[in-house]
Parts: structure tokens; sequence; C-alpha cells
């Protein structure tokens, strides 16, 4: 039994070394998201669930955007594997054109979607705070969806590193900025909600600049960078792309929206459960930062054993990937059951008489909801860990109808029929996140143990 799981364990350190950079990175992102909240938080719970309605439709739009831009890894990471340059930087450029194109284009749709905030249904407070929110998080997406593209590329090159310095200087300009607009300090004016997305777009803007000047001028990828000349469009490698990029893009369009539903849904329970809601996913967030950390790993070894045709060492390592991703998520959910009382009061202030009795309706309802997230913590670091390694073998498309199934027909009617016609109320939307998640990950592995089993055979 030791000697059985040595073959998976050794491979722990190499994949943690790939991984940490990514996985600070991404933590840096939803630490950040922490710090807005707890500031916000310090306004009152509507602030709060507004801030929470308008990232909703933001994350819609930015998941496809990230969707896009993941096909970049695996194939970049393909071409390493076969030690081809001239490829490789093909892929870069015109997986960075995708990017800008997206970028514009996933910004005015969101821009164009601020009317729909009117006709959800949502309490009229959230909503009048929740408008200029979007605003100006719409069109960060710009900035954001191009550094996807500088990150997507060093990650398939297995560098994980210059994404990690991008974020975490641009996270400390996000939390200064954002307490100067939010609260209102020396020459910065007081605007609330909406100087927290400021905050943000000027964040955003400063990690594609550095990126952007660190791959141009870093010698690790001098052979990809220097004399680029781009005489004419790629068609097919484009078609290639977006062939992978769209269904990975719906992969994660299908999850985001249905964590986006469950922001809805508690939106008409009242204002109160939707604050409650988005501190149970801000805390969550922060845990699946791991996997999604360790899926991109999985999706770079893959990819770069896939590239070399050796499927049976691509098996061991990305089962080493899903024990890790295992051990880390019983960690988790050992801890959200053993702190689910006081987590909540980090994000309210209960020092205000006049918001007391709200304040506590939100921490009780928001405890609840952690020890559902306690359980869901197992599937859904595990699918997110799969779903890294079917984007690594570049199997895109059945994977993307499993998530639709998993959320879409199973998930979500589940979520809405227990908060909405049962006693069950917030808490009822996350027994449907984690019926949701928990069909995802059964399938979805089940999918990459017939894949690689095949590949195998074949070989």
């Amino acid at each position: 039994m030791v000697l059985s799981l040595q073959k998976y364990t050794k491979e722990f350190r190499y994949n943690l070394n790939l991984s940490y950079p990514v996985i600070i990175g991404l933590l840096g992102h939803t630490i950040v998201q922490l710090v807005d909240n707890i500031m916000v938080g310090q306004l009152g719970t509507a602030e709060l669930a507004a801030v929470s309605l308008g990232n909703s439709f933001f994350f819609v739009a930015m998941a496809l955007g990230i969707g896009f831009s993941t096909a970049i890894t695996p194939l970049i990471a393909e071409t390493d594997g076969m030690k081809d340059i001239n490829k490789g930087r093909n892929v870069f450029i015109h997986g960075l054109i995708l990017c800008v194109f997206l970028g514009f284009f996933l910004s005015f749709c969101v821009l164009f979607s601020k009317p729909l905030l009117f006709q959800m249904g949502q309490p009229d407070e959230v909503v009048v705070l929740a408008y200029p929110y979007l605003k100006w998080v719409g069109i960060s997406l710009i900035p954001l969806i191009c550094f996807q593209g500088f990150k997507q590329f060093s990650e398939g090159l297995s560098h994980t590193h210059p994404a990690m310095y991008a974020t975490l200087i641009g996270n400390v300009i996000n939390i200064i900025l954002n307490y100067l607009l939010i609260f209102g300090l020396w020459i910065f004016p007081k605007m609330g909600v909406e100087g927290a997305a400021i905050g943000t777009l000027f964040s955003r803007l400063f990690m594609l600049l550095f990126i952007a000047v660190y791959i141009r001028f870093n010698k690790r990828f001098k052979a990809y960078v220097k004399n680029i000349k781009f005489k004419k469009v790629d068609w097919k490698l484009f078609k290639k792309i977006i062939s992978l990029g769209f269904p990975s893009a719906l992969q994660m369009f299908f999850e985001v929206l249905f964590f986006t539903v469950a922001i809805w849904l508690s939106g008409f329970l009242g204002t109160n459960s939707q604050a409650a809601n988005q501190i149970a996913l801000n805390l969550s967030s922060m845990t699946f930062m791991f996997a999604m950390g360790l899926g991109v790993t999985a999706m770079i070894r893959v990819g770069n054993q896939k590239g070399r045709q050796d499927f049976i060492s691509l098996k061991r390592i990305a089962y080493s990937i899903f024990l890790l991703i295992f051990i880390f998520d019983v960690i988790f959910c050992l801890f959200f059951l053993l702190t689910s009382d006081y987590l909540p009061w980090i994000y309210l202030n209960g020092d205000n008489p006049l918001q007391f009795s709200d304040v506590q309706e939100v921490v009780a309802i928001a405890s609840s909801l952690l020890i559902a997230s306690a359980f869901f913590q197992i599937s859904d670091g595990v699918q997110a860990v799969v779903l890294g390694a079917l984007r690594g073998l570049q199997d895109v498309n059945i994977p993307a109808l499993i998530t639709f199934f998993s959320y879409g027909v199973f998930g979500i009617p589940v979520s809405y029929y227990l908060a909405l016609k049962t006693d069950f109320g917030a808490f009822g939307i996350w027994i449907g996140l984690l019926s949701g998640l928990t069909s995802s990950a059964l399938l979805l592995f089940w999918r990459f143990q017939y894949l690689t089993r095949k590949l195998i055979l074949n070989s």
C-alpha cells in the first residue's frame, strides 16, 4: 500500500512547486475580494449585497473570457513537449489577438446588460448601488482578459511566477486604492461601492502592463518574443484555439452561472440572505483557489506528457495531483466545520446598534451556509482538477456537456426548489450547489479514466 502511494506522492514536490505561484496569484485576487467585502461590509448589508449582485454579472463574462484563454496553455505545453518554438510562438500571437478581441467584446456586453439589474426582482436599494459598480468592473474586463493571454502563455511553458508577481503587486495597489476611494482620504473623494470598482480597474491595468513588460524582457521568453513578425492570420490555428477555447469557456460559464443563480436566488430571499450568501461564497472561493492552481498544474503537466506521447506517466502524474487536492480539501472541510460560527464576523460591523439585528441574522445564515460549503469542498476541488487534466488532453466537448448537465439540469433546479419552495431557504441553495458539484466530479473523473485507458491501450 505504501509503495503504491509512493509513485504518486513522489510527484507532490514538483506539483506544488509548479502550482504554488498560481495558487498565490489566485489567492491574491480572492484576498482582494475579501478585503473589498470587509471594507464594503462596514458601509452596510445593502452595500455588501450590491457588490455581490454586480459581481454576478461580471463573473459570468469573466468566465467566458478566461475559459477561452485557457486554450492557450495546453497548446503551448504541447509545443513545449515537442520542442517546437516556432509553433509555440504562433500559438502565443494568435491567442493574444483573441484575448484582446474578447476583452473588448465582453466589456461591451456587460455595459449593455446593466439595465437588466432593474428587471431581476432584486431589492431596489441593492440595485441602485450595484448599477455604477458594474460599469467600472465591466470596463476592467479589457485589461483582465488581455492579462490572461500573457498568463496562459507563460504557464504553458511551466513558468508560473510572472502572473504571481503581477497579481501580488496589483493587489497591493487595489487594496490601497479601494480604501482611499471607498472611505475617502486625503485628496480622494468618498465613493463607497463605486470606489471599490474604480480601484479594481486601475490595479488590473497595472497587472497587464507588468506582465507584458516582464515577458518582453525576461530571457526565459526571449526565443518566443524576439523578432515577432505577424504577416497574416493562420485561420487554421485560430480555429483550433477557438475549438478548444469555446467549450472550455462554456465549462467555466456553466459553473459560474451556477453560482450566479445562487446569488440571484438569495436576492429573492432578502438583503440579509444575499449578504450571507456573499460571505459564504467569498470564503469558499479562497479555498477553491488551491483547486484552481492544481488544475492549472494538471493542465500543464498532462499537456506536456501528451506532447511526449508518454501516456502511462501522464496518468500517474494526473493521479498524484488528484490525491493532493483531495488531501487539501479534507483539511478545508474540517476547517469550515470548526470555524463556521466565527468567520462571518470578519465581514460585518456589530458595533452599530441600528444594524445589529440585521448583522446577527446575516451571521446566523452565513454560519449555516459554511456547514454546507464544508461538505462540497472535496467535490468542488476534485472536479476542478480533473477538468484541468482533461483540458491538458485537449478534451473539452464532452466535459462541457457534463458541466451543463451537472449544473444546469441537476444542480440549479435542486437549488431553486429547496430555496423557494421549501423552508430550507438559503441553505437549500447550497444543497443544490453540493449536488451539482458532486455530479460533475464523478462524471468528469469517469471521463478521464475512460480516455487515459484508451490512450494507453492504443499506444
